[in-house]
């Protein structure tokens, strides 16, 4: 049993016992009840904070699994710095372990992506929302985009309706912050979420378990520099190319998710 789920499932067992002992009211029943409410309200107040949220810049460290042919599980990772200002703009710049950099940028009209190892770049006309740009980047032009979700201004409508199973393990902290740790349980991945406390319930780490997958890979991704006010001029969301620079055409193709990746670096 993991390690976590086993230490929270024998504290509340203690917890059940003392109440149990000393008021001779409570039943299993009813404190899994109010975990299950406690951590669906910190996650609601998550959603709603970020769905609110008209700018913001974070930091994400990520790491992701890659199964080998072996069965044996690889690590690889990167970091993302990640600027949104809403409705209609957002700029993604990651820089892989390895040194490789990449980014992704939407100004409200145009989508564009690009490589500097590479020394590509490809774009899209998509006028809209950062939602219908998400939305178009990953099913009509068939790429990836981790943690977009979180960043959807749908997040509070669609995120609980997607957990079948949700409890409150315990209080942690995360680099030093205070957190409501939670797990959550869905059809294809189990789900632990560190949530701030506070006024401000900014995730600060998150581990999803891809467990319908060979292997159970993870991926996980630790938040810092959080920045509800940053500066974010027009100039920020336009893309140059830079000199030498090649443009190539999108060519819509199944990018593997970490759960899924077999070879080196799982993208």
């Amino acid at each position: 049993m993991n390690r976590t789920i086993y230490r929270a499932t024998f504290i509340l067992m203690l917890v059940l016992s003392l109440v149990g002992t000393l008021a001779g009211a409570q039943t299993p029943r009813t404190a899994a009840s109010e975990r299950d409410e406690r951590a669906m309200s910190s996650l609601k107040r998550m959603a709603d904070f970020l769905s609110q949220a008209q700018r913001f810049s974070v930091m994400a460290d990520i790491g992701f699994d890659v199964v080998q042919e072996s069965g044996q599980k690889i690590e690889f990772g990167e970091t993302r710095k990640i600027v949104i200002r809403r409705p209609n703009h957002v700029r993604v710049d990651s820089t892989k372990r390895d040194g490789g950099t990449s980014g992704f940028i939407f100004d409200g009209k145009e989508i564009a992506v690009f490589n500097t190892r590479e020394h590509v770049y490809a774009t899209a006309a998509k006028p809209g929302t950062l939602d219908d740009a998400i939305v178009y980047f990953i099913n009509d032009l068939d790429m990836r985009f981790p943690l977009a979700e979180l960043f959807s201004s749908k997040l509070a409508k669609t995120l609980p309706a997607k957990i079948q199973a949700a409890n409150y393990v315990e209080q942690e902290s995360i680099a030093g912050v205070p957190c409501d740790h939670l797990a959550l349980r869905g059809d294809w991945a189990d789900l632990q979420l560190w949530i701030a406390q506070g006024d401000q319930p900014l995730p600060r780490r998150l581990v999803i378990t891809y467990k319908n997958a060979e292997g159970q890979p993870q991926f996980w991704a630790q938040f810092s520099d959080w920045d509800l006010g940053p500066a974010a001029p027009d100039t920020l969301f336009a893309y140059t190319p830079p000199p030498g620079a090649v443009k190539i055409a999108f060519s819509p193709r199944q990018i593997l998710e970490p759960a899924a990746a077999t070879t080196k670096g799982g993208q």
